[in-house]
């Protein structure tokens, strides 16, 4: 991604979230309580890689399927909950699935799966009937607009029928497995369980709960959120992102803004110059300082605009100074208070306390940094890579090469989860830079295949190299097919003459 270019068209609306139930199936193990929780498969469009519970859209046919005390939308949700559950962990809730042997069960369940049967068919054929008082609400939750793919989930807690067993097979979870919520929590302070708000809520709760009326009551009333949409995102424990509106590249239309630390708050990139949208920083910002932190700096990855929009007010408000890189300094209007070199540590004082290593990472940007924590070796990577779409390297101030051989860097950290400026987290850091360097080899490859030996200008370059790519997007596809070039020019594999270039 990049900052916004001139005849770009505008980038389109928030998705509309889809209906949708999750589960959050539990069982009562001595004086304490386990949850089910599985972890998503990296390449899934929604929370690839994330820890969440079992459950998924809510299905038209859904809504036909009787449900025992409840009606219209809540109904649709329970059978839907209902469905999924049967579907990705096997554990039947309904009348009459204490009588169904685990051997039948799996026989419907390849079924159900195949769409051999639809839902409310078996459950009609088999005599089950579901009831609302098996599907406890445990809250609603609608996902963010900023982010590609929404639901507007109902979670259920359901406890686990004591005739059921939980079984994964091959399919949208890597993993599976029952666990006690402060094991999960510790895992999402360690940085290795990546939870969304819901999830995290849910744990919380029952770890300091329990199975309760207080835990259930607590579940449908969680705190920061306004029509059912969480105000703060902290996908591991000390890692905040605040999404702000900003004048970017699409398909995105926001930055993500980064609060970092347990105690010494570094706030990264606050892109937004419109105050309506720095607002919601500072309103973060403003309870963590009620939990006892406080800020500490204002930590620039480069200088375009769709980084630095807000910098200077959210300095100036919070009285704190700014850090960067000094070839990010010489692009800014105001004055950087401290210039960051590789290799330097940031120490941030907290429960636990944080140590950010600082890595010069240009290619995109001359003066573009990269934070990488010691402990989970998680790293704020700006503009490096993206949730979404590429990363535009456009010269003079971008180079290939250079772009190239930090991405190589990154992934050979090794690095753990990406947080980009543009997009959601990526828990397979080392995978996605991989992607990348392959993503440019066959590029620069198609690039090489249509300079022909009687020479091409760039713009007939990038008809025949970039075929694939909308033509709306070809000016932008020209910086990066111009920044190959210099490379290809520097290794003396093609040569430029009045403006033209010929492959040698």
């Amino acid at each position: 991604m990049s900052e916004a270019i001139p005849g770009m068209p505008p980038a389109p609306p928030a998705a509309r979230p889809r209906p949708a139930a999750v589960v959050m199936l539990y069982r009562r193990v001595g004086s304490g309580v386990e949850v089910f929780w599985v972890k998503r498969e990296k390449a899934l469009s929604f929370a690839g890689g994330f820890y969440a519970f079992p459950g998924g859209k809510v299905d038209k046919a859904d809504a036909a399927v009787p449900v025992r005390g409840a009606s219209g939308e809540q109904a649709a949700a329970r059978v839907a909950a209902a469905r999924e559950l049967f579907e990705e962990t096997g554990v039947l809730v309904a009348e009459g699935a204490e009588a169904v042997t685990a051997e039948r069960s799996r026989v419907l369940r390849q079924e159900l799966l195949s769409g051999q049967r639809p839902w409310g068919e078996m459950v009609a054929a088999e005599g089950w009937a579901l009831q609302a008082e098996d599907f406890v609400p445990a809250g609603r939750w609608i996902t963010p607009p900023f982010m590609p793919v929404r639901f507007d989930a109902h979670f259920f807690a359901v406890e686990m029928p004591p005739h059921a067993q939980a079984e994964l097979w091959p399919g949208e979870f890597s993993e599976a497995a029952w666990v006690a919520p402060a094991e999960a929590l510790a895992r999402w302070e360690r940085g290795t369980a990546l939870l969304h708000t819901p999830n995290l809520h849910a744990l919380k709760v029952l770890h300091q709960e329990g199975i309760s009326q207080e835990a259930f009551a607590r579940l449908v009333s969680p705190p920061h959120c306004v029509d059912f949409i969480t105000q703060r995102l902290e996908f591991q424990q000390g890692v905040r992102v605040v999404a702000l509106e900003t004048l970017t590249l699409p398909p995105a239309t926001h930055t993500n803004t980064y609060v970092l630390g347990n105690g010494e708050l570094l706030i990264v990139d606050p892109g937004a110059g419109d105050a309506r949208e720095y607002e919601k920083l500072l309103d973060l910002i403003a309870l963590l300082k009620e939990e006892g932190m406080r800020p500490v700096a204002v930590f620039l990855t480069h200088h375009h605009g769709d980084h630095i929009a807000g910098a200077r007010a959210v300095k100036e408000r919070l009285g704190i100074p700014l850090w960067c890189h000094a070839r990010t300094a010489d692009r800014l209007e105001a004055a950087a208070d401290r210039l960051l070199e590789d290799g330097e540590v940031l120490e941030l004082a907290g429960s636990p306390p944080q140590r950010w290593h600082v890595l010069h990472t240009p290619g995109h940007a001359r003066g573009h940094l990269t934070l990488v924590d010691e402990l989970s070796r998680a790293a704020v990577v700006g503009d490096m890579v993206a949730g979404m779409s590429t990363i535009v390297i456009d010269p003079p101030e971008g180079n290939m090469r250079d772009y190239l051989a930090q991405l190589a860097r990154l992934r050979d950290w090794p690095v753990t989860t990406l947080y980009p400026a543009h997009g959601v987290p990526i828990p397979d850091g080392p995978g996605k830079l991989q992607e990348y360097l392959h993503h440019r080899a066959l590029r620069e490859a198609r690039i090489l295949e249509a300079v022909p030996v009687s020479g091409a200008s760039l713009s007939q370059v990038v008809k025949d190299a970039y075929s694939d790519t909308p033509v709306f997007l070809h000016p932008v596809a020209e910086r990066s097919a111009l920044a190959t070039l210099e490379k290809l020019l520097e290794e003396g594999r093609v040569r430029m003459e009045a403006g033209h270039y010929f492959r040698r």
